[in-house]
């Protein structure tokens, strides 16, 4: 009672000496900060002020009053901070954080019931949060309780509730923290972060009880004194606890929940496990081994996407476009594995943002290097050399990551079965740097620098140089809490050069060269906790040398040849949105308009129509300048796909595609080959165009434990490229008298199942598909096949893929990769016959026969290191067995004429078991 009387009378001594002044003043603030505003006042008035120096910030003040109140100076002043004031007289000013001081009670004060008090707190928040402004924690809860103060109290206001919102990060890591659960203490209310760690949550004003969940995460209690809207961003670190065995695993459900089909991720660390050749650990393999997604055949380049060619798969490193992702006839990967963080696969519904070829995208980003200690990785096999380096720059701002890898391969070429390669020569390298810097919470840049090369001699006077170069700088801002801006400009070149050194008279030196620099923008909004809204603008330049042959030496008798150069600008503006439609319902939906301008300078022939394109048809020449558009193809391709649940962990989803592809990839292998050569689109070549479809059902079983997928889709082209018999290719002015444009359709089922925890994991894959081409003309010389559909090249109707390990202890392991394959299509000689005294050869409809099926086993067994905590370097070892059956599988066929007969003889890659060792290392 007593300590009530005394409130009453200070507060009523408040009340008499807070009375207005009505007196004004003059005053002029140049680019002056709070703090020097303030002073500026005292100095010209009586007033005082008393605050803490910590609230004010380096806000600059510029004004002119003139014969203006301090209250209207001050509200000025303050208005865009935290800061309250309040006038006590006439010479004293107290400022105050977030709050505001009141200088008489609210109306009814005596008569409201406690539980209606401003800035009331549930009972059980009290018994929480009370104690920690003594110092003090609750029995029942020894964490501690950290306070914070949000938003600017508003006397004018008559709001009840306001918004929190904010951002969760590792503090480790600076990644964001998704799934993170915020629940208010004593109601079951509270938010969820978002992929980007976002939340948002309505909260009463005054006092309440915050508490952090998450598996894995630390739990934190905060004590929120809300006053008016505001944002709280805040770190929260792992949760070390030793357990007997736990498994965790981000977005455990994301295959059943996200909306887009015929998307996949490779988990890089866990490919580690899966025996390979010569012990190599290679993601792109792996890829191989999962549905939908095929070579032509062991030891080639190249990759087959849901029955599309080798050059409509857009491959993706940081961003920008790498043209020969492989090395060595491609047995390697050309990107090091050790660099590579996180690997995504979309061959199905594509999101807007990429475009430019018709089947898939593998999007392959470097990983985040350490930046607070010096680490590293490295491995020596049986052909390679490797290392990388993580080298930290600004301790918790920027790192450096280098790598590099070699290949001392020639004694492979002299041991594999083929006489002509029993002599040759090999040898690669490639290196990668990328650099990270975060220079404040909303600013990140990112640089990645990479370069490859191969050499190869399959003959003693020839030799084979094919390189890569890229480039990128990638700028991520985040412009608030729900708006991210993503700027990334990238430049990418892959070349490569042919030298012949036989006699002096015919030495020569045949390159090639395509380079592109691209420039693309994104910008990605939250509109709501279930409404994401991405898009931008995208734009890549071209600059293509067909071909140049020049001389070696001054008594070389070639004649130089050089291709005129192509150029071409392909442009795209794209927006796409994911949204939860209902709980059950989501759909992800965009669309990207593209647009293709062929370049000058350009000579282009005009043909004449109803007749094939050829020397002899040529009606008109059109010169081009520089710049000048030569032809424009484009169009909306739209991207949608939806996702239904069935239940928790069970839906299916349905999707379309169409895309457009400006540039064309030019060979007439069967596979694709380091020495092919890139087209662009231009008046007689048309872009290509494709349609598809998808349907599919996944199922999570065991609280993730097991996956299972079945997938369904069928897809049409126009415009597929092809060419005519013997036709030729290198320094052709005229190419498009040797191509064929037609159409193509794939169709095909997905089956996969995977354990992803346990002793054993690992998945079964088996994909039907089938891929069919056509080639239709008036004119015999351009027609196939009668104008009929055909198997392609890569046509395989089925697939089996079985990759499994088994950890005998958390050191030993073994495991084994199966593959099974039916024999891609072929055209066998089948006759010959006799014309004007010569004899030829007759052969069957384009792709009637096949070669024998593929199959292949290998085996490894894997041994770390102990794993002691303080240790110089973890080791980790690789004994494996690439084909442990010794299976000839056939590479090719082809058919030599002896003694008037006409034989069909093989080539093969790996005909016998190759064994290798492989040491790895980490520190």
């Amino acid at each position: 009672m007593k300590f009530l009387i005394r409130l009453l009378l200070v507060l009523s001594f408040v009340q008499i000496s807070a009375q207005k002044n009505d007196s004004k003043i003059s005053i002029i603030f140049d680019n002056l900060s709070i703090e020097e505003a303030l002073s500026e006042i005292e100095k010209n008035t009586a007033y005082r002020f008393y605050y803490a120096e910590s609230w004010l910030d380096s806000t600059l003040i510029k004004g002119s009053y003139d014969i203006v109140s301090i209250e209207n100076i001050l509200e000025d002043i303050f208005e865009n901070t935290l800061i309250n004031f309040y006038i006590l007289d006439q010479s004293t000013v107290i400022l105050t954080k977030n709050s505001i001081v009141y200088d008489k009670l609210p109306e009814g004060f005596f008569g409201k019931p406690k539980d209606t008090l401003r800035d009331s707190v549930s009972t059980e928040a009290l018994t929480t949060a009370v104690p920690t402004f003594f110092g003090r924690t609750n029995k029942a809860d020894q964490r501690k309780i950290n306070v914070y103060r949000i938003g600017k109290e508003d006397k004018n206001s008559a709001r009840k509730n306001y918004r929190l919102e904010g951002t969760v990060t590792d503090r480790k890591s600076g990644e964001p923290l998704s799934n993170l659960s915020i629940i208010v203490k004593g109601k079951n209310t509270g938010a969820v972060t978002n992929e980007e760690g976002y939340y948002s949550i309505v909260l009463p004003s005054g006092n309440t009880i915050l508490e952090t969940r998450s598996l894995g995460i630390e739990s934190i209690l905060m004590q929120v004194i809300l006053y008016n809207d505001g944002q709280l961003n805040f770190e929260l670190e792992e949760d070390v606890e030793r357990l007997d065995e736990v498994v965790l695993q981000a977005d455990a459900d994301k295959n059943v929940k996200k909306a887009i089909t015929g998307a996949t991720e490779i988990d890089v660390e866990k490919s580690k496990n899966i025996p390979l050749v010569l012990g190599e650990r290679d993601v792109l393999k792996v890829a191989t081994s999962l549905p939908g997604i095929s070579t032509a055949g062991e030891g080639s380049s190249g990759f087959n996407v849901r029955g599309g060619k080798t050059d409509q798969n857009l491959f993706l490193f940081d961003n920008a476009v790498i043209y020969s992702p492989q090395h060595f006839f491609g047995i390697f990967s050309a990107l090091n594995s050790f660099t590579l963080g996180q690997v995504e696969i979309y061959k199905g519904s594509i999101p807007a943002e990429y475009g430019g070829r018709l089947s898939s995208v593998f999007d392959l980003k470097t990983k985040k290097a350490t930046t607070d200690k010096l680490s590293g990785e490295g491995s020596i096999g049986p052909v390679t050399g490797n290392l990388a380096l993580e080298i930290p720059v600004v301790k918790d701002k920027s790192s450096l990551m280098i790598a590099g890898r070699g290949a001392y391969a020639n004694w492979i070429l002299r041991s594999l079965d083929e006489e002509s390669l029993n002599r040759s020569e090999a040898s690669f390298y490639d290196f990668t740097a990328t650099y990270e810097h975060q220079i404040n919470e909303n600013n990140q840049i990112k640089g990645t620098a990479y370069t490859s090369r191969d050499d190869f001699s399959i003959t003693s006077d020839s030799l084979f140089i094919y390189e890569n170069r890229l480039f990128t700088l990638n700028w991520n801002h985040r412009i608030n809490n729900k708006n991210n801006l993503n700027l990334t400009i990238a430049n990418s070149q892959y070349d490569f050069d042919i030298q012949f050194k036989g006699n002096s008279s015919d030495n020569f030196k045949l390159g090639y060269k395509i380079n592109e620099t691209g420039l693309k923008l994104k910008l990605r909004r939250l509109i709501s906790t279930r409404f994401v809204l991405d898009y931008g603008i995208a734009s890549k330049l071209y600059t293509i040398e067909p071909g140049s042959l020049r001389p070696i030496g001054d008594e070389s008798l070639v004649s130089p040849v050089e291709i005129a150069k192509e150029r071409g600008l392909e442009s795209a503006v794209f927006i796409s949105g994911d949204i939860d439609i209902t709980k059950k319902l989501s759909v992800d939906a965009g669309i990207r308009f593209s647009v293709f301008n062929a370049l000058g300078p350009s000579i282009q022939n005009t043909y004449q129509e109803g007749q094939p394109k050829s020397s002899e048809t040529v009606i008109a020449t059109t010169e081009y300048g520089t710049n000048e558009v030569i032809e424009t193809y484009g169009g909306p391709e739209f991207r949608i796909s939806a996702r239904y649940l069935l239940a928790e962990d069970f839906s299916i989803k349905a999707s379309f595609n169409n895309s457009y592809q400006f540039i064309h990839r030019l060979t007439n292998n069967t596979t694709a080959s380091p020495i092919d050569t890139w087209i662009l689109s231009d008046l007689n070549i048309k872009p290509q165009q494709s349609n598809q479809y998808a349907i599919g059902l996944f199922k999570n079983l065991k609280e993730n434990i097991y996956e299972l997928s079945l997938e369904g889709y069928y897809k049409t082209s126009d415009n597929i490229l092809d060419f005519k018999t013997g036709s030729q290719i290198l320094l052709n002015e005229n190419v498009e008298t040797e191509v064929l444009q037609g159409q193509g359709k794939a169709y095909g089922l997905e089956f996969l199942i995977r354990k992803n925890f346990g002793k054993l994991n690992g998945w079964f894959g088996y994909t039907y598909s089938r891929s069919f081409t056509k080639f239709d003309s008036e004119f015999n010389e351009e027609r196939v096949n009668d104008g009929m559909f055909f198997p392609s090249n890569y046509d395989k109707p089925h697939d089996i893929s079985i990759v499994a390990n088994y950890k005998f202890t958390k050191r030993f392991s073994f495991s084994t990769n199966f593959v099974y394959q039916t024999g891609r299509p072929v055209t066998f000689p089948v006759g010959n016959f006799t014309f004007n005294g010569s004899q030829f050869v007759a052969f069957s409809d384009r792709n009637q026969f096949r070669i024998p099926d593929y199959y292949r086993l290998d085996i490894g067994f894997n041994v770390e290191g102990n794993h002691k905590k303080n240790k110089l370097a973890h080791s980790f070892w690789t004994f494996s067995i690439y084909n442990v059956l010794g299976r000839n599988n056939p590479y090719s066929v082809f058919f030599v004429s002896e003694q008037g007969k006409i034989k069909a003889l093989q080539t093969s890659i790996f005909t016998i078991p190759v064994p290798s060792i492989t040491y790895n290392f980490k520190f």
